[in-house]
């Protein structure tokens, strides 16, 4: 029984993350983009001055600048060290162009995801904003689309509770501790009615939780201020290391560009047949660059929606910098990593062991420490990712709730408590189901999109 239910998950799972959401999402980028006369291009100065301008005497909860570390505390996470190694491993280095392709279309999405949060926005009487696909969809769209905003809240709660906001970044966390600490399992203990595991899972799980909670429960405004801080500096340090190990193999990266490039189209030349073909280098850029950056997915414009500004333009062109950092950046410099060093080739490895085999590889540094440099960058990025989430779901059920704030701290606790858990959560079930509301949440807001993006022009 069990089996089957698993096998229909799996089904469904493939069908909401198949080729039809993709194509969805890719053609409102480019859309948005054709109709906003290539704006990623001509107005990324603008943007990237604007990201760290604050605006005077503006209404809102947070900075444009704090608002897009929370957008970036939820976006950057075990997608950008994982994630990419998983796709280039699929789809060959292939799938690191049309990763690329898809942000800078994603751009012209966030652009116009974070200019409808900021013009549809609802400022409560305690003066904190609420705002996001739900009520663009309903005061853009009219109120008798209420029932497509309602939806896109549902899912959003689900994804927080039980998917990139909880049980995989915090398995991400335990899993780069263990393998640090305790590869070999020696020193466990047994759990009650969990089983045996590292001690090393165990204290990793106690500490992040203790971490989340002293952060949440101090709301928005607390995990604004830990993402600001946090986020760009473990942005930076990864860029530091990333970029130290590209100059150091500064005479392969040519080599790696047009590897890169070839096989994006011609991708048999590359891999003599040994990954698959076009179809799939594309699909596996495509899908890792939406649910790398979230572009479409409709989670940013919530947090975008708290920014102090009284110029939607503005937060929208904020908004858009996340995309380009998150993916052009961060994702790009981790795949270069992995086919300049050749480690994407290597039998065997997978996942996290494919970016930490590049590190040692292609860094001039013990590979004890190469390890655990990318161990702390990957126990950060998840950490903020779950902050980032949190804050998400809770405006999402503050929306379904009509308000009622007790629902939300009550969610709050529930999603700690669930951060508490995740090490020990490794039902696939679970991965699935999660996977499955991760993708169902760009179905509303892309119906949203395509129906006010006569709005964003205008």
């Amino acid at each position: 029984m069990w089996s089957a239910i698993n096998d229909f998950l799996v089904s469904v799972d493939i069908f909401v993350w198949g080729i039809p959401l993709m194509v969805l999402i890719l053609c409102g980028g480019i859309m948005l983009t054709l109709r906003l006369g290539l704006l990623q291009l001509r107005k990324l100065p603008l943007a990237l001055k604007w990201m760290v301008k604050n605006e005077e005497d503006a209404i809102g909860e947070i900075s444009s600048f704090s608002a897009l570390c929370t957008a970036l505390s939820a976006t950057i996470g075990t997608g950008n060290i994982v994630g990419v190694a998983t796709a280039v491993g699929a789809g060959g280095p292939g799938a690191l162009f049309w990763m690329v392709i898809t942000a800078f279309f994603g751009m012209a999405t966030k652009y116009s995801e974070g200019l409808l949060a900021v013009k549809y926005r609802v400022v409560a009487e305690d003066g904190h904003s609420l705002g996001g696909p739900f009520y663009y969809i309903e005061q853009g769209m009219g109120a008798s689309w209420k029932w497509l905003a309602k939806l896109f809240a549902f899912f959003g709660v689900c994804v927080g509770l039980f998917g990139i906001g909880t049980f995989s970044q915090v398995n991400g966390i335990s899993s780069a501790v263990n393998g640090f600490f305790d590869a070999q399992n020696k020193h466990c203990v047994n759990i009650p009615f969990l089983g045996k595991y590292s001690w090393s899972v165990v204290i990793a799980s106690l500490v992040l939780a203790f971490c989340v909670a002293a952060v949440l429960v101090g709301g928005v405004k607390r995990i604004a201020s830990v993402s600001q801080v946090v986020v760009p500096f473990m942005a930076i340090i990864y860029f530091v290391f990333v970029g130290v190990l590209i100059i150091c193999n500064i005479e392969k990266v040519p080599d790696a560009i047009v590897t890169i490039v070839k096989a994006a189209f011609t991708p048999k030349a590359v891999t003599g047949g040994a990954v698959g073909s076009m179809i799939v280098a594309m699909q596996k850029g495509v899908a890792r660059g939406i649910f790398s950056n979230e572009a479409g997915l409709g989670s940013a414009p919530i947090a975008a929606a708290a920014a102090q500004t009284n110029e939607p333009v503005r937060q929208g062109l904020v908004s858009m910098t996340g995309t380009f950092i998150d993916t052009i950046i961060i994702c790009t410099l981790t795949g270069l990593s992995i086919v300049l060093t050749g480690t994407w080739q290597v039998e065997g490895l997978e996942g996290v062991e494919v970016t930490t085999y590049a590190f040692q590889k292609g860094l001039p540094f013990p590979e004890e420490v190469s390890s655990f440099i990318l161990m702390m960058c990957l126990v950060f990025f998840a950490f903020t990712t779950i902050l980032g989430w949190d804050y998400y779901s809770e405006r999402c059920l503050e929306y379904l709730s009509g308000g009622n704030m007790k629902h939300v701290m009550m969610y709050r606790w529930v999603y700690i408590f669930a951060v508490f858990i995740g090490p020990y959560m490794t039902v696939s079930a679970v991965w699935t189901i999660a996977d499955i509301f991760n993708g169902l949440m760009a179905l509303p807001n892309m119906i949203a999109l395509f129906a006010l993006s006569g709005v964003v022009v205008k």
